[in-house]
């Protein structure tokens, strides 16, 4: 006897079934967002993308929404040999109060924000730099091909964007040229951020001699959770005493800018001096997670001493470390000001505890201006940015928008006395999941000259003012608030 399928029916029940396996799916995932205990705006809007996108919500909260803080990829403390980073941090803890570096009152009222960098991300304070502010392709890219045909012993880089072009082949010249020369190059690119840059190019450099390797390779179709976790990183080592850090990646825009929004401005800096080992650790802590080979070598962490005075702190953070310390340093560094805070950042879009820090401030007198890109080139973050300037306003931050291009410099400055330095933005992502690095810089004229360019770039912004932003369109205010709810996701 032949057994007849029904196959409308059968399709039906499959589908029922299917149906009711991803509603469990769905709940069981808000379960496990609900128990991460994040905060409760971030949780919200994941469920949010749960229930209200079928399918699509799931897959998006698989490769996205994972947490891994709390769940390291990779533990730095697995670094034995780099155990006396403690004992150092732990020592400069001990004599911060007698240091001769805090003799002066301005700098000594910095004091709780070098010990948070001590205690959060074991940032060394370093005094013996020369730092030299370099603003703009123009003058990043010349002073750091400059150097890197100096090199004798080696180069190490490690950049969010290397995308072919003009830059990337300069670069390209220059690395395989100093590997030939027996210069060892160590290159860690990121796979998302340098998605653009040809296996020809990777090629041409493992055959000259460069170790190049990319960070958290991503292959679809072969969904992974750590797509969302980005090394945003530009730094450059050379012979363990030059270091480069800052906002410009190697591709042709930060050079040339683009037609839709202009010529690029931003914010770079060349270090040369003890805190370029601080830099150096970062790298080689970098190159042990793309590798698994620690380099120990004294000739990696000379810590070359040069006669100027700066007092200077790296600090690092990423989703493998046990706090989000450059977001406590921003908060730390608005929380404590009693003059002025200038910020400058592309991408704005503060979770709440920097929000209420700049909003606090500004209530209680202090002088807090935020300069902002009048024009981006992520529309989604863009109206995100926006719906956040009506509160700020209100509580008296001044806040402009940059019309003499694309601003993307990422700098802070406070009380004309500490300023920051780097690749952070003040964004979700960057407090996060992104891997940052950012120089913290305690002296008067480097915090002087920052200041002076930032003022300089009001002059070719337009201040926002809180009656007439009050009057902007339904319609924008609308785009403002559907972006908003995916400001913790972006």
């Amino acid at each position: 006897m032949l057994l007849t399928i029904n196959w409308s029916e059968f399709w039906m029940h499959f589908f029922e079934v299917l149906a009711v396996l991803y509603v469990i799916t769905i709940i069981s995932t808000v379960i496990i967002v609900i128990l991460e205990n994040r905060s409760p705006l971030k949780t919200i809007s994941w469920i949010l993308v749960l229930v209200s996108l079928p399918v699509f919500g799931l897959i998006s909260y698989l490769v996205f929404g994972q947490s891994f803080r709390k769940r390291k990829m990779f533990n730095m403390k697995e670094l034995g040999d780099m155990k006396w980073l403690q004992v150092m941090s732990q020592d400069q803890k001990l004599h911060l109060d007698k240091s001769r570096w805090l003799k002066d009152e301005r700098i000594h009222e910095k004091k709780n924000l070098m010990t948070l960098l001590l205690n959060n991300s074991k940032a060394l304070l370093t005094g013996y730099n020369r730092v030299k502010i370099l603003n703009d392709g123009e003058e990043t890219f010349p002073s750091i091909f400059k150097a890197l045909r100096k090199a004798k012993d080696h180069i190490h880089l490690e950049y969010y964007i290397i995308e072919d072009g003009e830059l990337a082949s300069e670069l390209l010249e220059i690395l395989m040229q100093k590997a030939r020369e027996g210069v060892e190059v160590r290159v860690i690119y990121d796979d998302v951020g340098s998605w653009k840059l040809s296996k020809e190019y990777v090629k041409l450099l493992q055959d000259a001699g460069v170790k190049i390797h990319a960070f958290l390779p991503v292959r679809f179709p072969i969904l992974t959770s750590r797509v969302n976790y980005r090394n945003h990183r530009k730094i450059i080592v050379i012979d363990g005493k030059t270091a480069f850090v800052g906002g410009l990646n190697f591709a042709d825009r930060y050079l040339h800018g683009l037609p839709e929004i202009g010529s690029w401005r931003d914010t770079h800096l060349k270090i040369t001096g003890e805190a370029a080992s601080s830099l150096q650790i970062v790298f080689l802590i970098d190159w042990y997670f793309v590798r698994q080979e620690v380099l120990l070598d004294e000739k990696y962490l000379p810590y070359k001493k040069v006669k100027q005075k700066c007092l200077l702190q790296i600090t690092a953070s990423g989703a493998d470390s046990d706090w989000a310390s450059i977001m406590q340093a921003y908060f730390s560094a608005i929380t404590s000001a009693r003059r002025n805070v200038y910020i400058s950042s592309p991408y704005f879009m503060p979770n709440g505890s920097i929000l209420m820090a700049l909003k606090t401030s500004a209530m209680s007198g202090v002088d807090v201006r935020v300069l902002l890109p009048h024009k981006s080139d992520s529309f989604m973050t863009y109206w995100g940015t926006l719906s956040y300037i009506e509160e700020l306003l209100e509580a008296g931050v001044r806040i402009f928008f940059y019309k003499g291009g694309f601003n993307h410099s990422k700098i802070m400055m406070v009380d004309g006395i500490m300023a920051t330095v780097g690749t952070a933005n003040m964004d979700v992502r960057s407090f996060e999941q992104n891997f940052e690095v950012n120089a913290l810089i305690y002296d008067e004229d480097i915090t002087l000259e920052l200041r002076t360019r930032f003022l300089a770039d009001l002059e070719d912004s337009e201040e926002l003012h809180l009656q007439e932003w009050q009057n902007r369109s339904k319609g924008q205010r609308v785009k403002e608030s559907m972006a908003r709810l995916f400001t913790p996701l972006l």
